[in-house]
């Protein structure tokens, strides 16, 4: 199993930014669709895309990919692939998720159902026995159907990516830990710049941005479902990348990273947060209100989520809010901002039209990634 071939699913219109940073793990992009990016590494690949990726949702082995039209060719090709490969005789295995999107087979329940019972006949076939006692490790499928074609992976992660491990308690409407991160990194922001977030919440933002400033691996304080698979991968292999991502910590690194939140229950859960995180030294939370947003320096960034509503009587509130925002904004000379919102109105109560507007699904949600920059700095004198 030296060459294999991995499945980071991510956001849909985030895949650019899953590919670069797997290509700056040194890994071959095989592939991109929507939602998810393909690619080529080695078993200690597994271990290390699961601690260094920040965007990806988790990490697939793909065990096959095949066409099916009917229950019995899904039956075959799936009774096709070596599972023995991958599965030893006293694993667990099961499809944990199946979606079919514009395919003949689309019931989840029956390719969950029809998949398992392929995959038990292979293995009886290979281990020569009749039942599977399934009290080793865990090898959760999960199946994605597309215009007929089933690609098929086996789960190397457990819970999903965006679970760091710092975030047990959320403020309202909390965005996800690998959505900040992929969305800080389409700014032009870098640890050495000015991040502040005025609607910080329980502090995704700032937390993700200084552990990237701090190069912290997001995986790091985190168990992995794969790291049971010494079946395929060496426990040294896990060793060796938590070692990697050791060595890589910035603890002398510098920044101006601060996080408001006009309520101050929130702020607490933010620190705490920042603390699980190992990052509260680099991070000023405080409790403020966005009209009072003002920093003495030039040339930093706002990168937020402010709120949008989830709740009617909420929406009363946006117009006033968003433009206190925008007006806030407007005293900050040079500074560039950066929001994201499912809020229709938000670019005419902040003030201005945005430069550049993307569109993301953060969930089933529609949101948009409004973007202001600002002039960049003067250069420095070398």
């Amino acid at each position: 199993m030296e060459r294999i071939e991995l499945i980071a699913p991510c956001h849909f219109g985030l895949e650019a930014v899953l590919k670069r940073e797997i290509q700056d793990l040194g890994y071959e992009i095989s592939g991109t669709e929507d939602g998810r990016v393909t690619f080529y590494a080695d078993t200690a690949g597994i271990c290390r895309a699961n601690i260094f990726l920040r965007t990806a949702e988790r990490v697939l082995l793909k065990a096959g990919e095949f066409r099916a039209e009917t229950f019995d060719e899904l039956f075959e090709r799936t009774r096709e692939i070596p599972w023995e490969r991958y599965i030893p005789a006293d694993g667990k295995f099961w499809v944990a998720k199946a979606a079919s999107v514009k395919s003949r087979l689309f019931s989840p329940s029956d390719i969950q159902s029809i998949m398992k019972k392929a995959m038990v006949r292979r293995l009886q076939e290979h281990y020569h026995t009749d039942w599977f006692q399934e009290d080793g490790a865990a090898y959760p499928l999960r199946v994605f159907l597309k215009k007929d074609v089933v690609t098929v992976g086996i789960d190397t992660s457990g819970v999903s990516l965006h679970k760091r491990g710092y975030r047990e308690v959320s403020g309202k409407a909390p965005i996800t830990e690998t959505l900040a991160a992929a969305l800080i990194m389409l700014t032009p922001w870098r640890g050495d710049r000015i991040l502040v977030d005025p609607f910080c919440g329980s502090g995704t933002f700032p937390i993700e941005a200084a552990m990237m400033a701090a190069d912290i691996a997001p995986g790091m304080n985190r168990s992995f479902t794969a790291e049971e698979w010494t079946n395929l991968i060496p426990r040294k292999a896990w060793y060796e990348a938590v070692d990697e991502a050791s060595s890589r910590i910035r603890d002398d690194v510098e920044t101006d990273i601060q996080g408001y939140d006009i309520d101050g229950s929130v702020i607490k859960v933010a620190r705490r947060n920042a603390r699980e995180a190992g990052v509260d030294h680099l991070i000023h939370f405080q409790e403020r209100d966005v009209r009072d947003l003002s920093h003495p320096k030039k040339y930093g960034f706002i990168i937020t989520n402010p709120p949008y509503g989830e709740r009617l009587e909420d929406k009363r509130d946006l117009p006033d809010l968003y433009r206190a925002f925008g007006e806030s904004f407007r005293r900050l000379d040079s500074w560039s901002a950066y929001m994201i919102t499912s809020y229709e109105d938000a670019e005419r109560y902040f003030g201005r039209k945005a430069q550049k507007n993307r569109k993301i699904y953060n969930g089933m949600l529609k949101t948009y990634f409004y973007q202001f920059p600002g002039p960049k700095p003067p250069r420095k004198n070398l």
